[in-house]
This record gives C-alpha cells, structure tokens and sequence, in this order.
C-alpha cells in the first residue's frame, strides 16, 4: 500500500553559509511540497535550509509546523511566521515529534544534527519503531560518503544486507515526492530481521 502524503518531515540546516545550491534545492523542495498540498514539519528555525524551505512553503500558501526546544527559543532561533510552532523541552522530544505522523522523512544536506537524526531515523526503522520511507536529497553528491560508509557496513556484516531499502536517494528535489510514493514496503517483522546472527 503507497503511503498517503499529507505531512512531511523535512531535516535540514540552519546555517547561513552553505553554498547557494544547497538553497536552491530547498526552495524548489518547498515548491513541491506546496503544490502537492503536503504540510511541512521541521525543525522550526528562522535561518539557513531550515528558513529557506519554511519560507518557500508559505509563500505558496502551504503549512509548515516547526518543533523546536524551548533553549533554542529562548535565543530566538524559533521562525516567527510559520502555521504552527510547537515548544518541547529537549531535543529528544523533539526528534520524537517530527517523526510521530509523519508520512514520510526527507533529509537535506546539514551538520551533525541533520545526521545524527537521519541516523536515528534509519536505526529506529532498522528496529522497526519507524516504517515510513526515508529520503535523502543529495544535493552535488553530498551524501556520497555517507553512503559508501553505510555499505561497508553492510560489506563488513555490521547491517543486513537488505539494510539498503530502508532508504532511496534522490538527486533533484522534483524526485523527492516520487521517491516517497515508490518507497519499498519495509519488513513488519523489523525487529526479527535488526540482528546479524
């Protein structure tokens, strides 16, 4: 059964000194997002990826929720503009609630919080806590490294061998919505399957 799209957890960043292109490719994510109809979760951020791709959804008349712990807040960190803007108190909180409802998961290039939680993501769908596709967009190849690390993982016997379908890459923003509804189904029995014996 392909997923329903109504929601969609986008991780990105928020610094403000990326290379123009990776701007370029939240704006057009955005884009997508809005004329689909597909409300956009994310971190809540006013800068960088984060207020480009809020930004872009809401001037197409789209709705973004942003999550963001109450410290980061508390620095102003927090968009003023968008729909709804959730407060929780940590940031484990905070990695709940963008994947709670979510109907799928898409991550942007970013720093070691984009990837800390893309790799929550992936542990908890290997676990089967989480079952809905996973998306990376990878701008200029940026993910390229990642990947390779992830299949010598499974190279090496430290993941499955069907770890790889817990994921698709994209290169261009307009694949991201595709890519979601062509997602593989992801085992139900997750857990059984999560340890190499």
């Amino acid at each position: 059964m392909k997923p329903v799209l109504s929601q969609v957890c986008v991780y990105c960043a928020s610094s403000n000194q990326v290379d123009q292109k990776y701007f370029e490719a939240a704006q057009r994510l955005g884009d997508e997002l809005a004329s689909n109809g597909i409300t956009l979760i994310y971190g809540g951020g006013s800068s960088g990826l984060m207020g480009k791709i809020a930004d872009r959804v809401l001037s197409r008349g789209g709705k973004v929720i942003g999550i963001i712990p109450d410290f980061m807040k508390k620095v102003e960190w927090a968009h003023q503009g968008i729909t709804e803007l959730h407060i929780v108190g940590d940031m484990h909180a905070r990695k709940k609630r963008f994947l709670d409802g979510t109907d799928a998961l898409v991550a942007l290039p970013g720093g070691c919080g984009t990837l800390e939680e893309l790799l929550e993501a992936i542990t908890l769908k290997r676990l089967g806590l989480f079952n809905k596709p996973i998306i990376l967009l990878n701008t200029g190849g940026f993910y390229n490294p990642l990947l390779s690390m992830l299949k010598r993982c499974v190279d090496e016997k430290f993941m499955n061998a069907d770890s790889a379908d817990m994921w698709s890459v994209v290169s261009a923003p307009e694949e991201v919505i595709p890519a979601i509804l062509n997602a593989p189904l992801w085992h139900e029995n997750a857990i059984e399957r999560a340890s190499l014996k």
